[in-house]
């Protein structure tokens, strides 16, 4: 198995999961971890919730053993709350700490953080000198292609990174505007890696191993992350350990084999979040387990009446049924 190397933080060179909010909480993390992702990126915390002590930011911070190696993730745009947010996530002992750049989403975004650090460059190093000056551990950023096809500055933006003391840099192959739409572009991860000298992680359009070998190769990058293309498919980090350790590729579960990790994966939330809270979440995960079976949008609407897990269990024994 090859590895890189964060700091001095060790990641199998397979396939990473990548930052998701309101998506890749615990739960998730725990699920792709056990099917073999070499690393995991928390769900963004706010600077400014964690220097006012705010209990729901912090609890995004929680590192379990079994998640490691794992990086926090922070979003902000003052150097002074960067700078004390990471002395807050630093208590958490985190392998690594990730700084969102690279969010659209419009609440983020409209604060100055997430992408659109990507039109604030100055600011943007500012961001990252104050997190490496906060800590030992090693500091990353996530950023996106640009802002949008005219502003096209990751390159620009991963060299100040590299200036800034940032000891790894992810690029998602899209821009602000894209959202999640359209291809992502390759050429820019391929771009950023020849113009830096630190690890370099490729994420966009990577959903089978055979895209995971291929990113590799054509971009050069360091380690290959994944967000919605393990959307109800924790084992496709299963699949990709297989592949780059020479095994066959282990396949698809089938029908009966994907709902008992459905299951699992939904214990899991309720666990962590109350039956509550948790199985009003589960609606959208299990809704993505049964993406691509015979009658999955009927499921979907029979899911989004689910309100505790034995509501879960009877729908589980019906599209057994069925």
């Amino acid at each position: 198995m090859d590895y890189i190397q964060i700091g001095q933080i060790k990641i199998e060179k397979t396939a990473a999961l990548a930052p998701m909010a309101s998506v890749a909480d615990k739960a998730y993390r725990t699920m792709a971890k056990e099917f073999g992702a070499a690393y995991c990126v928390g769900e963004m915390a706010s600077c400014k919730g964690l220097c006012y002590s705010d209990k729901k930011t912090a609890a995004l911070l929680t590192v379990t053993e079994n998640e490691r190696p794992m990086a926090v993730q922070l979003f902000g745009a003052e150097p002074e709350f960067m700078y004390k947010a990471v002395k807050i996530a630093e208590q958490y002992k985190p392998d690594i700490i990730d700084i969102n750049a690279g969010c659209p989403m419009p609440k983020i975004v409209s604060g100055g953080a997430g992408s659109a650090l990507m039109k604030t460059p100055d600011l943007f190093g500012e961001l990252i000198r104050a997190a490496v000056s906060a800590t030992e551990i090693p500091v990353t950023v996530k950023i996106r292609k640009g802002w949008d096809n005219d502003h096209v500055n990751a390159v620009e933006l991963a060299q100040i990174a590299e200036q800034s003391g940032a000891a790894a840099v992810a690029v998602h192959g899209r821009t602000k505007e894209q959202l999640y739409s359209g291809k992502a572009d390759w050429d820019i991860i391929k771009a950023v890696k020849d113009a830096v000298s630190i690890p370099v992680i490729g994420n966009g359009d990577v959903s089978s191993p055979e895209d995971c070998a291929r990113m590799y190769e054509y971009t050069g990058c360091d380690l290959v992350m994944i967000g919605r293309g393990s959307y109800g498919r924790p084992w496709l980090f299963g699949q990709i350990r297989d592949y780059f350790e020479g095994k066959p590729v282990r396949s698809e579960p089938d029908l009966n084999e994907k709902l008992s990790i459905m299951r699992r994966h939904i214990a899991l939330l309720v666990n962590d979040k109350g039956e509550r809270t948790g199985m009003k979440e589960a609606r959208r995960q299990a809704a993505w387990y049964v993406k691509g079976i015979s009658g999955a949008a009927k499921f979907r609407n029979l899911f989004g009446g689910m309100n505790t897990l034995a509501d879960l269990d009877d729908l589980i024994e019906k599209i057994r049924g069925e």
